[in-house]
């Protein structure tokens, strides 16, 4: 029950690589695989993870995919893969595509996706002001409101 959970919140039809933001959830696309690097083990804030990177496109752009865990192996260059249950965030002012042990990674047609994957790139617009919000309501160190000396 709670893999269908997972899952049944996925987009029945995938979206355009150009049209993902941060902080959607339970994506699903439609992509060839441009590049992948081979795993690598990174600390987080929640300890030490292994992780791939991959390049993956379809007709209307490309994005970075980050494969996490026991998925590090689930892409192949060249492939033509249907991702459902992919979640989308921003690293470094790029949109990243994360693929996690409860996302579905599975073979697709080869000519359901060109061969030529144009250099465009979702945008991370608005993402920004999420992680930094404007610094206010501050007080200076020795002013409580009135005047000093009362």
């Amino acid at each position: 029950m709670d893999s269908s959970r997972k899952t049944s919140g996925a987009t029945s039809t995938p979206i355009n690589i150009i049209d993902l933001k941060p902080g959607m959830e339970n994506v699903s696309v439609r992509v060839r695989v441009i590049s992948v690097t081979p795993p690598k083990t990174i600390e987080t804030k929640k300890g030490t993870r292994t992780i791939s990177n991959a390049i993956v496109g379809d007709a209307t752009g490309r994005v970075e995919a980050v494969l996490w865990g026991e998925r590090v192996t689930a892409l192949h260059e060249n492939d033509v893969v249907d991702i459902r249950g992919a979640w989308v965030t921003e690293y470094k002012g790029k949109v990243q595509l994360n693929i996690g042990k409860s996302t579905l990674v599975e073979k697709a047609p080869s000519d359901s996706v060109p061969e030529e994957i144009p250099e465009n790139e979702p945008r991370a617009t608005g993402a920004q002001r999420s992680f930094r919000p404007q610094r206010r309501g501050f007080q200076k160190r020795g002013r409580r409101g009135g005047t000093y000396g009362e």
